[in-house]
């Protein structure tokens, strides 16, 4: 039997629902949260993130549409394999920053406003996490959903990029700008009541470790490799996960070439 949490449509705001995907696992915390937003009274709906290609995870999401617009907050499959078949199923087009990404419709622009299930939705370009993530703010609802850029428990792996922390700590400060009291919206785990306030302890944290990688740098010496330093900073952490630790070590230490 499945767990009751991937049951149903869960509320969130006036304006946001969620159905969590049964994709659960040391990266996606609980599983991918799939969002349905419509104003209320209306009886179209977004879809945000579809998720995995799972049928019993699309069959819940067929049941809250009609659907007019699928979004995408990134590439990564746990939230954007099953858009084409979810687009099929339900004719809604797809867009996202990557026009490869995208089915019947164009790719989103940075501060994009799209107009859809009678809300205004403004897209905000926020890379770090990948080249082509994304937030979307929904006007009116005081809501902000960030995807991996922000995740409702833990922190977020950095990309494999280079400049990878630089974009994501300014896209951090972009979601630490909004208004105090949004609620924040994540693709994995937990809403959670403010996100301006969010992001700045995520801020503080990314000063943290940088601190924890220099002081490792010390001990190693200069040449040191990504996992000599995860096996010091993230030696508190499951080692299962010691491979995205991995990728976000080798940002920072980029980071740092780069500023000193």
């Amino acid at each position: 039997m499945p767990h009751p949490a991937y049951e149903t449509l869960r509320p969130v705001t006036a304006a946001a629902g969620v159905v969590l995907a049964e994709n659960p696992s040391g990266m996606t915390l609980d599983g991918t949260n799939s969002w349905v937003l419509r104003a209320p009274g209306q009886r179209g709906c977004v879809v945000v993130d579809p998720g995995p290609d799972e049928a019993r995870h699309l069959d819940r999401l067929v049941e809250h549409g009609p659907v007019e617009l699928i979004l995408l907050t990134h590439h990564h499959l746990d939230h954007s394999e099953a858009a084409r078949r979810f687009s099929d199923r339900t004719g809604a087009p797809v867009r996202a920053l990557d026009p490869r990404l995208c089915l019947g419709a164009e790719g989103l622009g940075p501060d994009e406003a799209v107009g859809a299930a009678g809300l205004d939705i403004r897209v905000v370009a926020t890379p770090g996490h990948t080249t082509d993530s994304l937030c979307f703010l929904v006007d009116g609802d005081g809501s902000v959903l960030t995807g991996d850029t922000v995740l409702g428990r833990g922190t977020t792996v950095l990309g494999d990029h280079h400049g990878a922390l630089g974009e994501y700590l300014a896209s951090l400060d972009r979601l630490a700008a909004l208004p105090a009291g949004t609620t924040l919206l994540p693709g994995h785990g937990p809403d959670l009541a403010d996100a301006p306030q969010i992001a700045r302890d995520y801020l503080a944290h990314r000063e943290q470790r940088l601190e924890q990688v220099r002081e490792a740098l010390r001990r190693l010496g200069g040449s040191a490799t990504p996992r000599q330093v995860v096996e010091i900073v993230y030696s508190d952490v499951d080692e299962s996960l010691w491979p995205a630790a991995d990728i976000s070590v080798a940002a920072q230490l980029d980071h740092l070439r780069d500023h000193g």
